[in-house]
């Protein structure tokens, strides 16, 4: 769970740096951020779904 809410959060950082980036018409960033927002984003929701990997 911990692992799915950081990288959730992380997703939501990229989107706050994608916005901030497109309003300063920085395109290499914004390529970069949206690609940073894709992959946090699937990895984070996808292991919300699915449950954190749990240490034995």
């Amino acid at each position: 769970m911990f692992l799915g809410i950081n990288m959730t959060l992380v997703a939501l950082f990229c989107a706050w740096g994608l916005v901030r980036e497109v309003r300063k018409k920085n395109f290499f960033a914004v390529g970069f951020a949206a690609i940073s927002l894709a992959v946090f984003g699937w990895f984070g929701v996808m292991t919300l779904i699915s449950g954190a990997p749990v240490a034995h």
